[in-house]
Order: structure tokens, then sequence, then C-alpha cells
């Protein structure tokens, strides 16, 4: 029995770690098409909206 408590617990981690690794390589992917997109446009940075006051600010990283 405990060698199937054992075995339910490694497979649930391994799947927990496999689908944190899936979420950072897709947004690491997202990232690098952004960056490659400014690139070839010759642009800084890209700019967001502030929704309360309404302006424009280049876009912070999200780390």
């Amino acid at each position: 029995m405990a060698q199937l408590i054992f075995m339910a617990v490694l497979i649930v981690g391994g799947w927990m770690l496999y689908k944190r690794f899936i979420k950072d390589a897709e947004r690491l992917t997202a990232r690098r098409k952004q960056q490659e997109k400014e690139r070839q446009t010759g642009a800084v940075g890209t700019l967001e909206k502030d929704p309360v006051t309404g302006e424009y600010r280049v876009k912070k990283e999200e780390e």
C-alpha cells in the first residue's frame, strides 16, 4: 500500500512539474516572438494603455 501511495505522489509531482515546464516554455516563446517583432520593426518597446489615466506607457517586463 505504501508503494502505491508513493507512486501516486511521484506521478502527481511529475505531472505538476511537466505542466509548469510547459507554461514557462510558452511564456518564453511568446516573449521571444514579441522581441523579434520589435527588432524587425525597430521599436524600442511595446506600448500599453493605462486604464485609469488613459495614457500610453512602455510595457514593463513581467518577472
